[in-house]
């Protein structure tokens, strides 16, 4: 993670016409003095790069694999329809940043628990799923979920 103080959020699926996380997921994140959005991802370059201009980030993606391994992100937030959830929570942890992914975490049990096995593995960083205000938080160290609530909603 950063030296600084804040949290530095990559979002995929940070369009700001649609989605959840324009309406939700980026002015929580605004809102919290703890976070600060450094990358955006969008499905094309062109968008991204309006997004980063619209949000304020520096970085914009269209490829959530480079998002996930920048070194300025140390939290990847992701809120993408879930058939698209996989790859790029995936690729953060494969890039060992923490993920918060809109619930549900996969398709079906057998996605959502190839990646909680994959993360169990991972150390130092942690997976959340969330719906709508209330997130569900996973133990690095006991693997017990346990719900939080989240200022702002999720």
């Amino acid at each position: 993670m950063a030296t600084s103080s804040k949290i530095r959020v990559g979002i995929v699926g940070a369009n700001p016409q649609r989605g959840f996380a324009s309406i939700a997921h980026i002015p929580a994140l605004q809102a919290l003095p703890e976070f600060e959005i450094t990358a955006v991802c969008t499905t094309r370059q062109d968008s991204a790069d309006a997004a980063a201009r619209h949000y304020g980030a520096p970085l914009a993606f269209c490829d959530p694999e480079k998002l996930a391994q920048h070194p300025d992100v140390d939290l990847v937030t992701v809120s993408v329809k879930v058939p698209d959830h996989y790859r790029p929570v995936m690729a953060a942890i494969d890039a060992g940043k923490h993920v918060y992914c809109e619930w549900p975490l996969g398709r079906d049990t057998g996605e959502a628990a190839c990646r909680c096995s994959v993360r169990r593995s991972a150390r130092g960083s942690g997976t959340s799923s969330g719906c709508r205000a209330r997130c569900l938080r996973r133990s690095t160290t006991s693997g017990i979920w346990s719900p939080t609530a989240m200022s702002g909603g999720c």
